[in-house]
């Protein structure tokens, strides 16, 4: 008896031993089946770390192959910015020459609009006169008719009347025609030696002004065609027994004549009844 109540306690702690070895056990066991299931699961995430990390490797080597197709873009994209760089610089030089030709432009074209202001003044200055000079030139057509009526009432007027007179010696004062007819030669009283020959003088013919019109610049002379007086003969005009210019004859009728005054500086010296003489 004493030794199975002496044995109750070994018993006991056996049986807790037991227990308490049952319990590790079955605790060890979970700790295992955990780690396993740890293990599995860790193991499943690294074949999947393997995987991500192989499609990161091709990822990676695509990438490598991206780059440098990049990189070759980026050499050609550096080239043609290259290139599109100088084509700039190239457009801003043409730029600015087309900037200084607009401006030479528009300065000639301010130079122009100047010019043609000034053409404008010009040309209502020059209207203004040309209608003066139309006036003028209404008015000195008038008086032209005018004149020509007298010219036609002057040769109506000399009709049969001779108005030249021709001068045999030059130096002897030129008379009128009829005053010479009236004195009569003297009678030859000695009988003179036959004299040398001289030289024969072509007899001046002399005439005078009827009319002067010193806005055409001509005169009219008493001499005409049937004074042997043509176109282009030239007369030496006195006023006083003064030389003062030589006439030209531009214009001839029966009894009368216009002829153009060569000197016009003195035309306002020039008075009607001035003699004029035919030069040779």
């Amino acid at each position: 008896m004493l030794n199975k109540k002496g044995n109750a306690p070994a018993i006991i702690i056996l049986v807790l031993f037991v227990v308490i070895s049952l319990g590790l056990s079955t605790l060890i066991f979970v700790n295992l089946k955990k780690e396993e299931r740890k293990n599995v699961s860790l193991q499943t995430e690294l074949t999947d770390v393997k995987d991500k990390i192989g499609a990161l490797e091709a990822r990676y080597e695509d990438s490598k192959k991206i780059i440098k197709d990049l990189e070759a873009k980026l050499g050609d994209n550096l080239s043609k910015i290259d290139a599109l760089n100088q084509e700039l610089k190239q457009e801003k030089v043409s730029k600015d020459e087309a900037l200084a030709q607009i401006q030479q432009l528009k300065a000639d074209f301010d130079q122009q609009k100047t010019f043609r202001a000034d053409l404008e003044s010009k040309l209502t200055v020059a209207q203004d006169e040309m209608k003066k000079m139309l006036a003028q030139f209404n008015d000195l057509s008038s008086k032209k008719a005018e004149l020509e009526l007298k010219v036609k009432d002057f040769e109506e007027k000399s009709k049969g009347v001779e108005l030249g007179t021709i001068v045999v010696n030059p130096e002897v004062p030129a008379v009128v025609q009829e005053k010479a007819a009236d004195k009569k030669p003297a009678p030859k009283t000695v009988k003179e030696k036959p004299a040398k020959k001289q030289p024969k003088q072509v007899p001046l013919v002399e005439g005078k002004v009827l009319v002067v019109n010193k806005d055409y610049n001509f005169v009219v002379i008493n001499l005409g065609s049937k004074d042997g007086i043509k176109i282009g003969d030239i007369f030496s005009l006195y006023h006083a027994d003064n030389l003062l210019t030589d006439v030209k004859v531009e214009k001839v009728h029966d009894a009368m004549a216009a002829a153009g005054i060569i000197s016009l500086n003195i035309k306002d010296q020039i008075a009607e009844g001035d003699k004029v003489i035919k030069k040779k």
